[in-house]
C-alpha cells in the first residue's frame, strides 16, 4: 500500500538560505480510488516556529516546487510533473491573493470548475462546501467585506469544493478570533472523520493539540520528531514528569509518595503538591490508591510535562540531542 504522502532525504533551498534539511517522512495509506470516501481519516500537525521549514515542505508536496536534493511522491507519483494526484488534494495556503470583487459563491464555484468539478455541479459544490465552512449565510457577499475569520473559512471551502482526499492546511486559523478558532477546529475535525486525511502546520500549540496527538515537530528545516505527543514524551527519559494534584490534603498525597523510588521530588503550592516521577504508571497508580484509601476530594490532577507545550520546549532547547 501506498504512503499519501513520502519524503525522501529533501532538502530545498534558496541561495545561500536553507528551507528543509534532509527530511524524510511518511504519511497515511493510499487505501481509496478517486470518488470513494475512506472509512477513517486522519490528521496529523506540522508543528514549528515561524521560518522553520513548514510551508516549504507544503509547497514540495502539493507540486508547487521542487526539491532542491531527494524525491517527494503524492499519492505515489511527483507532483510537480504530474497534475493526478494534485486533483485528490486540496490545498490551502497562509497567504493568498483573491478576487475580492467577487462573492464567496462566485469564488468558490469557479474554483471548483478549476478543480475539475463539471460547470452544471460547479454550483451546487460551491454551496455545499460553504455551508460546511458555516458561510452559508454570507455566500452573496463580495469577499472585500468579509473579516479574517470569514476569508478563512472561504478560503477552506475553496479547498473541500471539490471532496479531495487530502488537504494541505498551511496556518489556516492565523487571524481568527477565538471563538471562531473553536468553530473551525471542530469542521477540520469532521472533515477526517468523515474520510479526509489533512496535514495541519501551525506555530501556536494549541491550536494543534486541540486537532490531533500526532505531530510532525520541524525545527530550523529539520524533523526534530514525529508520532503521537505522548510517545515522545516517554521516550524523553532523562527529564523527571511532574504531575500535579489539586486536592483538599496534599500532605497527604505528599506523605505516601515521599517512600516511592521513583519519586526525585516533592513541592507544595496552594492547594496542591507536585511531584516528580521517573515512572510516570507507577505513580499515577500510587495517587489512585492513595486518593480512594484516604477519600481525598481531588479538584484537580494535572501533568504539566505531559503535553505538547513541554515536548516541544525540550525538542528545541537541545534537551534531545
Amino acid at each position: 500500500m501506498k504512503p499519501i504522502i513520502e519524503v525522501t532525504d529533501c532538502s530545498k533551498w534558496y541561495g545561500q538560505v536553507l528551507g528543509c534539511a534532509s527530511i524524510n517522512w511518511k504519511f497515511g495509506s493510499d487505501e481509496r480510488t478517486r470518488g470513494t470516501a475512506a472509512s477513517t481519516g486522519n490528521i496529523v500537525g506540522l508543528l514549528g516556529p515561524n521560518g522553520a521549514g513548514k510551508s516549504t515542505l507544503m509547497k514540495m508536496i502539493v507540486g508547487l516546487s521542487t526539491p532542491s536534493r531527494g524525491t517527494v511522491r503524492l499519492f505515489g507519483e511527483d507532483p510537480f510533473h504530474n497534475p493526478a494526484p494534485r486533483q485528490r488534494l486540496g490545498y490551502a495556503p497562509e497567504h493568498e491573493k483573491t478576487y475580492d470583487e467577487l462573492t464567496a459563491l462566485e469564488l468558490v464555484s469557479f474554483l471548483a470548475r478549476l478543480s475539475g468539478v463539471p460547470t452544471n455541479q460547479a454550483i451546487a459544490a460551491a454551496k455545499t462546501a460553504l455551508d460546511r465552512m458555516g458561510m452559508s449565510e454570507h455566500i452573496g457577499r463580495p469577499i472585500k467585506g468579509f473579516s479574517k475569520g470569514m476569508r478563512q473559512r472561504t478560503k477552506l471551502a475553496s479547498a473541500i469544493v471539490h471532496q479531495p482526499d487530502l488537504l494541505i492546511l498551511d496556518e489556516p486559523l492565523t487571524g481568527v478570533d477565538p471563538m471562531a478558532r473553536i468553530d473551525i477546529i471542530d469542521r477540520i475535525k469532521r472533515l477526517a472523520a468523515d474520510g479526509t486525511s489533512v496535514v495541519i502546520s501551525s506555530h501556536v500549540l494549541y491550536e494543534i493539540e486541540a486537532l490531533t496527538t500526532d505531530i510532525v515537530v520541524i525545527y530550523r528545516g529539520q524533523v526534530l520528531a514525529e508520532g503521537n505527543i505522548y510517545d515522545i514524551r516517554r521516550l524523553i527519559d532523562k527529564h523527571p514528569h511532574r504531575i500535579r494534584v489539586e486536592c483538599d490534603r496534599p500532605r497527604v498525597v505528599a506523605a505516601a509518595a515521599a517512600s516511592a523510588d521513583h519519586i526525585t521530588r516533592i513541592a507544595f503550592e496552594r492547594d496542591a503538591v507536585v511531584l516528580e516521577t521517573r515512572n510516570p504508571d507507577a505513580c499515577y497508580d500510587l495517587l489512585g490508591q492513595t486518593i480512594v484509601r484516604e477519600q481525598l476530594h481531588v479538584t484537580a490532577l494535572t501533568s504539566p510535562d505531559n503535553n505538547l507545550s513541554a515536548v516541544f520546549d525540550y525538542l528545541t532547547s537541545g534537551g534531545a540531542a
